[in-house]
């Protein structure tokens, strides 16, 4: 089960915080269709935020197609995100990013590189 993780300096909403990781668990296979999410009362109890604002992001992610809410029952996972198989891509960035880290990178330069890179391959593709 996928626990939320809050970053309150962010400059990110909170509920869009809870979307974007349960989008990213979907991309990435950690969360699969069947799989369920954590009530509002455990996400609550885990994060200290308003059980509101787990509801909207819930009801966000029903309103995509991704999860359903069963009465009674909690919120499921319906649909996935996930591409096609890349273990041997994932192997590779793990490489990469060691050797960066090795070289003496921390996280924000990492970031920025590959936030760069992204931004030259994906260029208009929005």
């Amino acid at each position: 089960m996928i626990e939320f993780r809050i970053d309150r300096r962010s400059g990110v909403a909170t509920y869009q915080q809870i979307v974007n990781q349960a989008r990213h668990a979907l991309r990435l296979g950690l969360l699969r269709p069947g799989d369920r999410l954590p009530t509002a009362r455990e996400v609550v109890e885990a994060t200290a935020i308003n059980p509101n604002t787990v509801l909207k992001a819930y009801r966000e992610l029903e309103r995509d197609g991704l999860v359903e809410a069963r009465r009674g029952l909690g919120t499921f996972v319906s649909a996935s995100l996930a591409g096609p198989d890349d273990g041997a891509l994932r192997a590779e960035l793990a490489d990469w990013v060691a050797r960066a880290r090795v070289a003496g990178l921390d996280r924000e330069h990492v970031e920025a590189l590959v936030q760069a890179r992204l931004d030259e391959v994906y260029r208009g593709d929005e």
